[in-house]
């Protein structure tokens, strides 16, 4: 029963369109409509608006970040990991959008913060060099994803980390599913990556 709570928890969680709630709210109108048409946070920067980005980028963090949380009080480190891959089935699937959402980046950015912070801000440190250098959103996030399961692999066995996880090779098995994921809703970015089509992150209303 307790497995059953935290996946629901963490589902419904996931499913909050924070992104779309918030533009809406700032007069931005619907950000499906423009852009890529996801409901993320870099998608979101491309009204113009900063600060809604910022918020929807922090709360989609959150809604990965707390049910994780929440699943290793109630139910331990099962509780965890099952509790963040129902928010991010939750943020790509969501039952209020018709199961259209965004790809997941920033709530698995929050998943890894609750799992291992050492991983999470690897990931995070890799996001913002790629991008730094490339300018391109998509390359930035299936770089750190990559990053990430090495990262995890040598950061956090054991106890060696003192993370509030703490789940050993279960942890490594983990985010490979992550970035697995994340691979694969990036699947039309990757297609476009390889013909060099994919375009530079330019965040403005005429992006």
């Amino acid at each position: 029963m307790q497995n059953i709570i935290v996946v629901v928890v963490g589902y419904l969680c996931g499913s909050i369109p924070f992104g779309l709630l918030l533009a809406r709210a700032a007069g931005l109108g619907d950000v499906r409509k423009i852009g890529s048409g996801s409901i993320g946070a870099t998608n979101v920067l491309r009204t113009g608006n900063k600060k809604i980005a910022a918020l929807t980028l922090l709360f989609d963090m959150l809604k990965g970040f707390l049910p994780v949380l929440f699943g290793q009080w109630l139910a331990g480190p099962i509780g965890g990991t099952l509790a963040g891959f129902a928010a991010l089935t939750g943020h790509i699937f969501p039952i209020w959008l018709n199961f259209k959402g965004g790809k997941g980046v920033a709530t698995c950015c929050g998943i890894l913060l609750a799992w291992s912070w050492p991983v999470a801000l690897v990931a995070l440190a890799t996001w913002i060099l790629v991008f730094a250098l490339k300018r391109i959103s998509s390359l930035s996030a299936l770089t750190a994803a990559l990053v990430a399961i090495p990262a995890a692999y040598f950061l956090d066995q054991g106890d060696k980390t003192g993370g509030p996880a703490n789940f050993g090779l279960t942890l490594w098995l983990n985010i490979l599913i992550l970035a697995a994921i994340i691979w694969i809703t990036h699947r039309a970015n990757i297609g476009r990556l390889l013909k060099g089509e994919e375009p530079k992150s330019v965040f403005s209303k005429s992006a």
